[in-house]
Order: structure tokens, then C-alpha cells, then sequence
């Protein structure tokens, strides 16, 4: 039995609220930077209280209006472009995922470890690995400035892939033999068995990859040239140009409060699933 000590119960707790302090203290100045004018952001020391322009920093970024020498594009939209390619490549990863162990699973053909583990080694290859041959390929099919080349390229996940197969491993044979009594066809099982038992980990992996599609800065830094297609995170990189006095930061901070905004309610939204998802070994 774990002896518990007041004082130590004391000292978790305020390196805890240093942690948190250390993490939330960007965020805060962001935030009260995005209350201000330009010119109060630039002055030193910076305020540290929020000051009366945050209407018309969030107004300005939401509809593009900013009077900064760097791109112009307004955030509403940026926001949606981010939001679809987050939820299909999260969607997508966990399809194919969920598609591709349950064949591995539970199908019989020839090379089938081989199969699983060609998919496994694909973790050594990340998109940065083979960003050049894959950019060639999205370039030659003409998806350049499209939804299906943000997202197409980062479906494919070998995490999930092994983590529903670790999982469906511990689904007991005689779910299977119910199944097939009953009349219940391959597809049938998949549904109405497995992806149902699933639930918990397709939570907590859904929340896991799209945070990963929302904050995508790489690929889409390569494929989007046109204001109209940026997501979110380039915007914010593309809103910041020449020096410090010809930006309006406090429309970029307003953009950056407005593009951490969806990633924080996936997690507040979906936390019991999530830690569920990870912490739950009554499957």
C-alpha cells in the first residue's frame, strides 16, 4: 500500500500548477495581444491586461480584413478548409485502419504477416521521408490546391492499423462462432461485433489524428499556393511578413487564439472516450 504524505500530496500539486502556469502564460499574452492595437503590442513592456480592440482583431481576422503587408485570407474560411481536412483524414485513417485488421485478423491468405508487416514498417516512413516523391505524385495528378491533396497523402496509419489489431487479437473466438451460427456474413460480424466493441478506441484515436490533421504545417506549406486553400496553421505563417511594424499582430493572435479553438473542444468534448479509449482494459 502507497503511504501518502501530505507534504508530497503538497509539492505535486504546486509543481502541477507551475506546469500548467509555464504552458498557459503564451496563450494568456496571445490572447490579451489580440484585445490590443499594433502599436500597444509593439511597446515594451507589452500590456499584460486586456485592452479594448478585440472586436475588431476577431472581426479582421475572421473576414480577412487585416491591414498587414502579409496574406489577407480570411480565417472563417481557413478555419473550414482545416476542419474538412482534419475530420477526413481522421475519419479516413480509422476506415482503412479498422478495414485493414480486421482483414488481417480475420482472414485467411497467402503472405498475410507479410502484408501486416509491409504496413508496420511504414511508420519509418513518415510523409517528410517521402515528401519529394509524393509531392511529384499529387503534382502529376493535378490535386494540387484541392482537398484530396491535403489529405489523401496522410490517411494511410500504421499506428491504427496495429492498434486495432491488438485489440480485435483479444475479441474471444466464440464471439465468431455466435456469429457464424447465426447466419452472420464476414461484413455483418464487422459491423454489428467488432466496430461496436471498438468504440472506445475509435474515440480516442479519432481525437488523436485529427489534432494531427488539424496541425499539419508541412504538406500543406508545399501543396497550397492559392490564398482560398490555405488551412489555418499556414495562414497564420503567411499572415506574418516583412517587419515587425507592417504586421498587425494583433490580427495574427487573434487568428491563433481562433485556430487553437477547435482542437481544444475535440478534447473537452470527447475526454471521458478518449481516456477511456486508452486507459480501458475491460474489452
Amino acid at each position: 500500500m502507497v503511504e501518502r504524505r501530505p507534504t508530497l500530496g503538497i509539492l505535486a500539486h504546486v509543481i502541477l500548477c507551475l506546469g500548467v502556469l509555464v504552458i498557459a502564460f503564451p496563450v494568456y499574452m496571445a490572447l490579451i495581444a489580440s484585445t490590443h492595437h499594433p502599436q500597444d503590442i509593439l511597446q515594451a513592456p507589452m500590456p499584460l491586461l486586456p485592452g479594448d480592440n478585440a472586436w475588431a482583431s476577431y472581426t479582421a481576422a475572421l473576414l480577412g480584413e487585416g491591414a498587414g503587408s502579409g496574406s489577407q485570407a480570411a480565417v472563417g474560411r481557413m478555419m473550414w478548409i482545416s476542419l474538412v481536412s482534419a475530420l477526413i483524414i481522421a475519419i479516413g485513417k480509422i476506415a482503412i485502419s479498422l478495414l485493414s485488421a480486421f482483414a488481417i485478423v480475420y482472414f485467411r491468405f497467402p503472405f498475410k504477416m507479410t502484408c501486416f508487416w509491409a504496413i508496420f514498417i511504414t511508420l519509418m516512413l513518415p510523409v517528410e521521408v517521402r515528401i519529394s516523391p509524393t509531392y511529384q505524385v499529387v503534382a502529376d495528378l493535378s490535386l494540387l490546391n484541392s482537398y484530396a491533396g491535403l489529405t489523401v497523402p496522410l490517411i494511410a496509419s500504421a499506428t491504427a492499423t496495429f492498434v486495432f489489431r491488438q485489440f480485435f487479437l483479444t475479441v474471444p473466438d466464440e464471439l465468431v462462432e455466435a456469429a457464424r451460427m447465426d447466419g452472420a456474413g464476414p461484413m455483418r460480424f464487422f459491423k454489428d461485433v467488432l466496430v461496436p466493441l471498438s468504440a472506445t478506441s475509435i474515440a480516442a484515436l479519432f481525437v488523436i489524428q485529427f489534432i494531427y490533421g488539424w496541425n499539419q504545417y508541412l504538406w500543406p506549406l508545399l501543396i497550397t499556393t492559392k490564398e482560398d486553400m490555405y488551412p489555418v496553421v499556414i495562414g497564420i505563417k503567411r499572415m506574418i511578413a516583412g517587419g515587425e511594424g507592417q504586421n498587425d499582430w494583433n490580427v495574427v493572435m487573434a487568428t491563433a487564439i481562433l485556430a487553437m479553438l477547435p482542437p481544444v473542444l475535440v478534447v473537452i468534448l470527447m475526454q471521458k472516450w478518449f481516456v477511456k479509449g486508452l486507459v480501458d482494459t475491460e474489452k
